[in-house]
């Protein structure tokens, strides 16, 4: 008679092969090292190209402020402007009808001869974002078109006092 392979249940002496190797596995058995490893080392190549893509989004953002700061001002200047050559506000004599300071637009001016109506063309003075202060560049007419002193008569152009390069490769102060 040949050789009988008697099996016995899984608590038994002698296993089949498919017990014995499932019986080595436990299905909440964890991850290996190497697992580990090899997923820690993902995550990080992932992390640092994120990274840069965050900080080009937190600059963007920033200059996106910048311009609507910017704009906004400059939107009020030529508001004031406006009203100074419609006659609807008193101007000083040699200012060509541009605001003396960026303060004047915030507090407002009286309209008209009799004063008692007031008109605001600024909510607030900005705070540079990338600077991080309400501290802003001016030019008067009287000024360079590319002066960075400003000549103290009027407020015609306002520009950023940051000296770093925007992502598009010009300085902010020429925005």
């Amino acid at each position: 008679m040949g050789h009988r392979r008697i099996q016995e249940d899984s608590d038994g002496p002698t296993m089949s092969r498919q017990q014995r190797k499932t019986s080595r596995r436990n299905p909440e058995a964890g991850m290996t090292l190497l697992e580990l490893i090899i997923a820690c080392s993902i995550l990080v190549i992932l992390s640092s190209a994120a990274l840069p893509v965050a900080r080009y989004a937190i600059v963007r953002s920033k200059e996106t402020e910048l311009r609507r700061d910017l704009r906004e001002m400059k939107d009020a200047i030529d508001r004031y402007k406006d009203s100074a050559d419609k006659n609807l506000i008193r101007v000083e004599v040699g200012s060509e009808g541009y605001p003396p300071d960026l303060e004047t637009l915030v507090k407002g001016v009286h309209v008209g001869a009799s004063g008692d109506k007031k008109i605001r063309f600024l909510r607030k003075i900005p705070v540079d974002p990338m600077t991080g202060q309400a501290d802003w560049g001016f030019r008067a007419v009287q000024d360079d078109p590319d002066s960075n002193s400003w000549g103290g008569k009027n407020v015609f152009d306002v520009y950023s006092k940051s000296q770093a390069t925007a992502l598009d490769g010009t300085k902010y102060s020429e925005w």
